[in-house]
């Protein structure tokens, strides 16, 4: 349970950090192309973690025998979650790709059950159940809307099962490092790959953006890939899963509601009923079972 002020701030403070970042992302997009976003506010914050996790004694040697497995980490982890998600972004409504991202939880039970033989509980049906609930009514109004992008759903789910694959992935490696210095690292390959591959597929572009991009993209690096990734591991040590389950269940909502002062993105009530759904799949994969009384 939360035993403190501070780590209900810190926890708040997150939620808010990860659904603010959604229509952050689509305001930089309008002067700055998808891949080269990414590989720019990646790059900043893996320095930035490089540092301060330098500073607090983290080991952050990476030896030669694990470059391969953190590599392999890192493609479903970060380079291909954050691949599909801004291209998604680019798609659709911020809010809207938020609640199709976090679908991932769900992905995680399905890809579990069908590939490493664990059993689909009654809540993982259900949970299953609301997130397609979720996903059919927001790709059922891009294909009727007279400008709607379906494309864009199906890059948010393609992140949305790369995060999934890559969780699962993370839990089976028997990789002997610390946590932080495996995040770091696949960060760090991943913003190379971004760079590599925006220089190859995108123009190049004019490094000229105005005041408020430049805020967004030091967000992007700072708070974003920064901040919010050493108040999560602090979190991760000092709470249940459960306090983490809820800040995950209020991100998309958070970001459909301050999608409409950021980018204008006004919701309906579509996406809300969605966001509801989603709420209640990863209530459903995530929050752990009510142990019964004892006699």
């Amino acid at each position: 349970m939360i035993t403190s002020r501070a780590q209900l701030v810190a926890l708040v403070a997150l939620t808010l950090v990860w659904g603010l970042n959604w229509p952050l992302m689509k305001f930089s997009l309008r002067e700055l192309s998808p891949l080269y976003f990414r590989a720019v506010t990646m790059s900043g914050g893996a320095l930035m973690l490089l540092g301060w996790y330098r500073l607090r004694g983290v080991p952050m040697r990476l030896p030669r025998d694990t470059f391969w497995p953190v590599v392999g980490l890192a493609l479903p982890n970060i380079f291909g979650w954050h691949l599909f998600s801004i291209l998604g972004v680019q798609e659709l409504a911020s809010g809207r790709a938020a609640t199709l991202g976090f679908t991932m939880p769900i992905w995680t039970v399905l890809l579990a059950a069908l590939f490493f033989g664990q059993g689909l509980s009654r809540r993982a049906i259900v949970g299953m159940a609301s997130a397609g609930a979720a996903v059919a009514l927001l790709v059922a109004h891009e294909v009727t809307a007279l400008a709607g992008r379906p494309l864009g759903v199906l890059w948010m789910q393609l992140a949305a099962v790369s995060w999934a694959l890559g969780t699962i992935l993370m839990r089976r490696s028997t990789l002997k490092l610390p946590t932080e210095a495996i995040t770091v690292w696949m960060m760090g390959l991943s913003s190379i790959g971004f760079w590599l591959v925006a220089a190859t597929l995108e123009p190049a572009p004019a490094w000229q953006f105005s005041p408020p991009i430049w805020a967004a993209l030091a967000w992007g690096a700072a708070v974003n890939y920064g901040v919010a990734q050493v108040i999560w591991f602090g979190l991760a040590r000092a709470l249940p899963p459960q306090a983490s389950t809820f800040a995950i269940m209020a991100v998309p909502l958070v970001g459909t509601l301050s999608a409409a002062f950021i980018v204008g993105e006004v919701p309906g009530l579509l996406d809300f009923i969605a966001a509801g759904f989603i709420m209640l799949a990863i209530a459903s994969a995530l929050l752990p079972k009510r142990q019964g009384r004892r006699t």
